[in-house]
């Protein structure tokens, strides 16, 4: 663990020190060539750093972070396109923008006056119930296997939503700014493409549409007309978020992606594609009510999710590690308490 943690700091700090030349050097450059030429080298650094890692959690924010989020934004940044563009006056200010999952809102005085308590409540309310997760995996042998899957899908949610919560805080610290929150009560769907579109992993979607949805959306209205245009664009969006999740499931497990992953993500990308079609030729009055449609969501993300998503991660052990990352934590946390 030791050994882990000093390769996860030591990653970061290149991090940073490459970030500091995007600052400097890239940033400074004129438009055309050069600035994508100049920054080549830093996107391919990143997609090579996670690989100096090896615990779970650990690899898996580094890679999420840097190879997918900070490489995207990097690409934005080739062709001056936000968010990092044009870049901010503060060196610091530019790094947290590049490397953590947040997108920045500036903080006016009636978010201050109408931030609402609740959401400090249902935080500690999720990190008990995380907590009563991995207490509940030490019996997992006696339950059913849908039970111990469905106890991964709400880990999954609750962990991933916790770790983009905490790595909002030094941003929002440092320059007093409002991080738009990166889950909007997922559980609260209504349809698949309101899931994936507007509550599910926000920080996700805000770089997809600028990176992939706009220009073949753009490419496409040229090929199926302006009617149409939206269902080529969804299709290419899940694609390349079926591949970057094989990429992430590579750094985590090092084993040859299987595929499924991305077979997940292109399906829901059809069934996405096929609700805006349903929405422009069926009248709102004769579809489903929001909990019904919501329900069927739910129930298609989990079916799928048991089907292709969560497999690999099952075969290679991606869960046992994690729970003994965590009991490594508590045997070390209450040594410390007992010295």
């Amino acid at each position: 663990m030791e050994n882990e943690l000093h390769n996860f700091i030591k990653v970061w700090i290149l991090a940073i020190i490459s970030l500091c030349y995007c600052f400097y050097i890239s940033s400074k450059l004129p438009k055309g060539i050069f600035k994508p030429f100049s920054l080549t080298p830093i996107i391919i650094f990143f997609l090579y750093l996670p690989l100096t890692v090896s615990s779970v959690h650990l690899v898996g924010i580094t890679a999420f972070f840097l190879s997918w989020l900070a490489n995207f934004k990097l690409l934005l940044f080739c062709f001056d396109q936000p968010p990092l563009s044009p870049p901010p006056s503060n060196l610091f200010h530019f790094i947290f923008l590049a490397s953590l999952p947040i997108k920045l809102q500036q903080k006016t005085s009636s978010q201050n006056k109408s931030k609402p308590p609740q959401r400090s409540i249902l935080f500690a309310i999720k990190v008990l119930i995380l907590a009563l997760l991995y207490h509940c995996y030490n019996y997992k042998r006696n339950l059913h296997k849908n039970v111990v899957l469905a106890m991964y899908g709400v880990h999954i949610y609750i962990e991933l939503e916790l770790t983009l919560a905490l790595a909002a805080i030094p941003a929002r610290a440092m320059f007093g700014l409002e991080i738009e929150p990166q889950f909007n009560e997922p559980f609260l769907t209504t349809s698949l493409q309101d899931f994936w579109g507007r509550r599910w992993n926000l920080i996700v979607t805000s770089i997809l549409r600028p990176t992939v949805y706009y220009p073949m959306r753009h490419i496409s209205t040229r090929l199926v007309g302006s009617r149409w245009t939206s269902l080529p664009a969804i299709i290419t969006v899940f694609v390349v978020s079926g591949l970057m999740h094989e990429l992430m499931y590579y750094y985590v497990t090092r084993v040859a992606p299987t595929w499924e992953t991305t077979w997940f993500f292109i399906l829901h990308g059809v069934a996405v594609a096929a609700e805006v079609v349903v929405k422009k030729v069926v009248p709102e009055k004769m579809r489903l009510h929001p909990v019904v449609s919501g329900a069927l969501a739910m129930g298609f993300l989990a079916v799928t999710a048991v089907w292709l998503f969560l497999p690999q991660l099952l075969r290679n052990g991606v869960d046992e590690k994690a729970i003994g990352v965590y009991c490594k934590l508590m045997d070390l946390l209450k040594g410390l308490l007992t010295f």
